[in-house]
């Protein structure tokens, strides 16, 4: 999703396909009920459960691409490779909202969410121009289709309790001109009106994304367009989506953001950073880079009364794009997450 050489990370297209939530949004909520005990996930096999909602009030999904892989490896007598699998099918991760039925969708995960006593961790990601024709390009077809949209998304969410990381990237292309000049104004318009929208909603909070660690420019160049794009109207703003930059990093360039724009909480996507970045000069080292690893566990219990959570934002296991050997932008890759799960800490 982002040019060569700029460090930062793919991959951003949601990741579920949309039939998915919609077929099985009844699966979802049965499921929701089975993990309803609130207790922590002890067990080394059988179904995943919630973790306790103290430390990660956020919904682990049981019907997930990782859950779903760690039953086919139990299935196949494959007990190490489920183990391993199951470091990411029992932890929350983010569930990317697709462009046909927002609505539907949000309404979905937000149910199984509440059923379960957990808060669903949504990422919208449907901006128009997206991702600027690269790895995740897509997005609203205009801005009045990508308004209509996020109302759905609205609808859908409804007074249930939720946290929506909103577009990965899209401020960020503005300030490194990716996204050209001319579509900024709307770019603008569209990110403060969504980020109105959605807080205009009981039990909403809204971070928006303001890039990385890596990206090669102090956060001087990017606190402007966060501002201008209605930062001060979200909860805060979010950091290292979809990347490997280490968490202290990610919180020393958090916290200086945030001096920038009004004292800001934020949160970190801690979901592949635990062995940090890859070989910079390597060739588009964002993207399914070898030899990572998971990063902190998700919890709202961090290192510094700033960071609101650790977050696994983008899900640990689905591919960045087709580089390296993987698969398109989004799909899941079990040879890829075993490999982050084998490194993990």
């Amino acid at each position: 999703m982002y040019r060569k050489g700029t460090g930062r990370g793919s991959g951003r297209t949601r990741g579920v396909k949309a039939g998915v939530a919609l077929a099985g949004a009844a699966a979802l909520l049965l499921s929701g009920c089975s993990s309803d005990d609130g207790k922590d996930n002890d067990s080394s096999s059988g179904p995943v459960k919630q973790q306790p909602k103290g430390s990660d009030p956020y919904w682990v999904n049981p019907d997930g691409n990782a859950a779903k892989q760690v039953t086919a490896y139990e299935k196949d007598g494959k007990d190490d490779d489920a183990g391993l699998i199951r470091k990411i099918a029992e932890q929350p991760v983010g569930e990317w909202i697709g462009p046909e039925n927002p609505e539907q969708e949000a309404r979905g995960y937000t149910e199984a969410a509440e059923k379960a006593d957990r808060d669903a961790l949504l990422v919208l990601y449907n901006i128009p121009h997206r991702d600027c024709g690269q790895f995740s390009k897509g997005g609203a077809a205009d801005g009045n289709a990508y308004r209509a949209w996020i109302d759905g998304v609205a609808k859908g969410i409804g007074d249930r309790p939720a946290t929506v990381i909103l577009e990965p990237d899209a401020v960020l292309h503005m300030v490194d001109k990716c996204t050209p000049d001319n579509l900024h104004e709307e770019r603008y318009d569209l990110l403060k009106g969504a980020i109105g929208k959605l807080k205009s909603l009981k039990n909403t909070k809204v971070y928006l994304d303001a890039g990385n660690a890596g990206w090669g420019k102090e956060p001087d160049s990017i606190w402007e367009p966060l501002k201008w794009s209605g930062v001060e109207q979200a909860d805060g703003f979010s950091v290292n989506v979809s990347n490997f930059q280490t968490t202290q990093a990610s919180i020393a360039f958090g916290k200086t953001l945030s001096g920038k724009v009004g004292g800001k909480h934020f949160v970190i996507d801690t979901s592949r950073n635990g062995n940090g970045p890859y070989d910079a000069k390597a060739k588009d080292p964002w993207c399914n880079p070898p030899g990572r690893a998971l990063g902190e566990a998700p919890t709202t219990k961090t290192a510094d009364p700033l960071v609101d959570a650790y977050l696994w934002v983008k899900r640990p296991g689905e591919s960045d794009g087709t580089c390296k050997g993987g698969p398109k932008a989004g799909e899941w890759w079990p040879e890829y997450a075993l490999g982050l799960a084998k490194s993990a800490k």
